[in-house]
């Protein structure tokens, strides 16, 4: 069969007529099938690519670690080749994405929607640390903080414990309240909240149902200093830059602002499912007062003034993205 094709497109060639060849795109990804960020995010761009294209540009999914199932590990099979176009998480990586990472700074923003707003605010910039072509960008909500033996009602409460957070960034924020914060991939979470490697899980609330946190903890504190998590879909630069200038504009338009903010409604609306599910699931959930809050602020007061005077990469300081971020 691929002979005849060739035959008939050589014929074509001979004659003066050509026509595109369809072009079929691997996209991989560490979770299951069933994750919202596939409705949201990967299968609307498959989808749309397809209708642009009338078919010559499609994409076949490689879901569940299929291509690899080591989460830190996407942006490298990206790079080399391994997939076309793969889903990561800069905060696994937070070396090589310092400005990216800045959405995770506390008092940035206070929702995902909100957050996702101020990553593609930036977007131009965040861009260049990115030896890929940037598909969406977009962001979880807030954390809120999830322990298994003990509650934390107060500052007091998370004196010594051990903390998972979800990118450096986060660790001289945590580590500024009086605990350890170590950085793990979502994969292993919730057996190191189960073993008790960890004490407790910061952590945006939509997780309690994608990674049943609600049955490896026992409280959920709703409130906890920080902002979102970026997240990334990615096309391999090379690939991209191969493609015709059409086919790069069906790429562009497949993967507007609309697809990043698509991702950060759906965790919008997860985050509350989330409480929900560890509610009903029988975790004790804690809302702490204005001043408790208060006392987290102040601790980490220090420590966000550094971050903002500390240059990330090529000159550019935490307060300049921020204010990218903001708007401002």
């Amino acid at each position: 069969m691929n002979k005849l094709v060739a035959i008939l497109a050589a014929g074509f060639v001979a004659m003066g007529i050509t026509t595109p060849m369809a072009k079929d795109l691997s996209l991989s990804y560490f979770m299951g099938p069933k994750h919202p960020m596939n409705g949201a995010v990967f299968k609307p761009f498959a989808d749309k690519l397809a209708e642009l294209s009338e078919g010559n540009l499609t994409v076949t999914q490689f879901p569940g670690g299929a291509l690899n199932s080591v989460p830190p590990k996407q942006y490298s099979i990206l790079l080399d080749g391994v997939a076309d176009i793969a889903f990561h998480l800069p905060g696994y990586t937070s070396q090589l994405f310092p400005m990216t990472n800045v959405v995770t700074v506390p008092t940035l923003c206070d929702s995902a929607i909100a957050c996702t707003e101020g990553l593609l605010r930036a977007r131009s910039e965040l861009e260049k640390e990115y030896n890929a072509k940037v598909l969406a960008i977009w962001a979880n909500s807030p954390p809120v903080l999830i322990t298994r033996d003990k509650p934390v009602r107060s500052l007091k409460d998370l004196e010594g414990m051990k903390v998972r957070v979800t990118s450096a960034t986060d660790v001289p924020f945590t580590e500024a309240l009086g605990a350890s914060a170590v950085s793990q991939p979502v994969s292993v979470i919730n057996q190191n909240l189960t073993n008790g490697v960890i004490d407790a899980i910061a952590i945006d609330p939509s997780a309690i149902r994608s990674f049943k946190l609600h049955e490896a903890g026992n409280y959920v504190t709703t409130w906890y200093p920080g902002s979102g998590s970026a997240f990334v879909l990615l096309m391999n630069r090379g690939i991209y830059d191969a493609l015709s200038d059409q086919e790069k504009a069906w790429i562009d338009a497949a993967a507007d602002d609309s697809l990043s903010m698509s991702g950060g409604r759906v965790y919008e609306a997860a985050a509350s499912k989330g409480i929900e599910a560890a509610r009903q699931a029988g975790n004790e959930i804690i809302d702490l007062p204005d001043d408790e809050k208060a006392k987290f602020n102040a601790a980490i007061a220090d420590e966000l003034a550094k971050f903002k005077a500390a240059e990330l990469k090529d000159g550019v300081t935490g307060a300049q993205v921020i204010q990218l971020m903001r708007g401002n």
